[in-house]
């Protein structure tokens, strides 16, 4: 099958040796994201919360990219560098996903990139 790499510039540009996502046959394959501000490329300051309306606001611009939203997501996987954030993290997720629940998994880490407190990256539907 044919690759094809998707980027968008509503969505922070990659900081590193990878592409904001690959679309392979009707599947499309996101990098996790940080709560980098696209405009800047600089971390957003803030708590949990401030952090994960980043993060899910960077993934649905990369959805929107390749035509697609939340609801086509498949699977999640969440990297927390603390798990008592579990439930604000949890809180806004949820707000994304109201007609669709993906499957999830959920990972505790020592650390992330740039010192995010959150990772998430998903496979969707095309």
């Amino acid at each position: 099958m044919k690759l094809e790499v998707l980027a968008t510039n509503a969505a922070p540009a990659a900081i590193g040796p990878y592409s904001q996502a690959v679309k392979c046959g009707n599947m499309l394959f996101c990098s996790g994201q940080i709560p980098l501000d696209p405009a800047t490329g600089e971390m957003v300051t803030g708590d949990i919360t401030r952090q994960t309306e980043r993060v899910m606001s960077n993934i649905a611009a990369v959805l929107s990219a390749a035509g697609i939203g939340f609801d086509d997501v498949i699977k999640t996987t969440i990297y927390l560098v603390d798990m008592a954030d579990f439930a604000a993290v949890n809180q806004i997720y949820g707000n994304c996903f109201q007609n669709h629940k993906p499957a999830r998994s959920t990972v505790a880490v020592k650390s992330l990139p740039r010192d995010a407190l959150l990772e998430i990256e998903v496979l969707a539907n095309v």
